[in-house]
């Protein structure tokens, strides 16, 4: 907080650290344990999925110990509070008497950690640099009653979430309906390539990323000519908040690889065969550096997006995806991707039924997005001192 009459103290004061109580389990180790798998299996980040023992049967605060991101406004802590096996990669805590411990979670998620964080490749917060993080703690009873508001706040933009989620399960329903599911090909549509629907698949590709780093033509937090788009961005489907932007020496450089809208674009390096259907900006847009930019032809725009999007379409992108540590996916690979061709009648009957549920999915992003700065704004005022009753 950045009242200076708050008190402010370190971690360890205020919790109690059960980290000896964990267990790692390797593949083996976790198959034998699913059987009957009903107790929610913890790592870093989220529930790994589902074993049948537990270690912990009370309300405890999960931290990312490695692999988290410790950001500003940055996930890193979860309670639970249930029966759960957590293993070496998530730090647990339990709460002192004078500390509410969703006042603590709330805390952890709002600042930033970073300056906590060793290692340069994997970051890691060790029990020593989470003991020693400074937290500012008003009287318990100021502590429940942030808690309370933030809980309620946080309630209003899960329930949205999991309304825009619903209108998503709607869209992938109609499409097993009207297509059937394509690894099964029930309606014995034509088998075809990517290869045959690509218009134009296009890159910065390597001589343009060293032509970046040579002539510093670089990214800037500065507003300038053209959003470069990033996977951060498309992620969130927000291209307003943490923008990178490039000159427009640079758009003009890359001219092939200019996005209007309407494009598939997908990850080839990191978080390789990832894809997004890019919408419309307002300002001029440059393409990723490690992305590809897709425009077809001879086919439903939503339909294609729509087909990939099965697990049929992701299992072959994935499959199609190289390397160990890094992956990344050609341009080859790509154009190779099988898709199923029904009447293009049929795909355009789908694509008038989505948009009936976009526009749905649209409103309810729109309450999203005023749930989330309502919290975000709830957040801030909470540990400057500012959320006075």
């Amino acid at each position: 907080m950045d009242n200076v009459n708050i008190e402010k103290v370190v971690l360890s004061d205020v919790t109690k650290n059960l980290d000896n109580r964990r267990i790692p389990l390797n593949a083996s180790q976790r198959a034998e344990k699913e059987e009957n798998p009903k107790y929610p299996y913890i790592g870093a980040n989220n529930i790994m999925g589902y074993i049948d023992e537990y270690l912990f049967d009370e309300k405890i605060l999960c931290v990312a110990e490695d692999g988290g991101s410790w950001g500003y406004q940055e996930t890193c802590a979860k309670i639970y509070n249930e029966k759960v096996w957590v293993n070496n990669h998530a730090h647990v805590l339990i709460a002192k008497e004078n500390l509410v411990l969703e006042y603590l979670m709330y805390y952890m998620n709002y600042t930033n950690l970073s300056l906590y964080i060793n290692g340069a490749t994997r970051g890691k917060l060790t029990k020593s640099s989470l003991n020693s993080i400074k937290i500012p703690l008003p009287p318990l009873p100021e502590q429940k009653r942030i808690a309370t508001i933030l809980d309620a706040a946080d309630a209003y933009r899960q329930k949205t979430k999991a309304l825009i989620a619903k209108y998503d399960e709607l869209t992938q329903s109609l499409f097993l309906d009207m297509f059937g599911d394509p690894a099964k090909n029930p309606f014995s549509w034509e088998l075809k390539t990517c290869g045959d629907f690509i218009d134009y698949l296009a890159d910065i590709g390597s001589n343009g990323a060293n032509k970046i780093v040579s002539e510093k033509l670089v990214m800037s937090d500065t507003e300038d000519y053209a959003v470069m788009i990033r996977t951060t961005n498309l992620n969130r489907n927000d291209f307003k908040n943490n923008i990178k932007y490039v000159s427009k020496g640079v758009y003009d450089f890359f001219k092939k690889s200019q996005v209007f809208g309407g494009e598939i674009i997908m990850n080839k390096i990191g978080s390789a065969g990832d894809f997004w259907l890019m919408p419309k900006l307002e300002k001029p847009v440059s393409l990723g550096l490690n992305q590809f930019l897709i425009r077809l032809k001879d086919i439903n725009l939503m339909y294609f997006y729509h087909f990939l999007s099965t697990d049929y379409g992701t299992i072959n992108i994935k499959s199609r995806c190289n390397g160990a540590a890094t992956k990344s996916i050609t341009k080859t690979a790509v154009r190779e991707l099988p898709i199923l061709l029904p009447p293009i009648d049929l795909q355009n009957q789908f694509a008038k039924r989505v948009q009936a549920i976009e526009t749905q999915k649209a409103q309810a992003q729109t309450s999203l997005k005023k749930a989330e700065d309502l919290f975000n704004c709830l957040l801030q005022k909470a540990f400057k001192g500012e959320l006075t009753q």
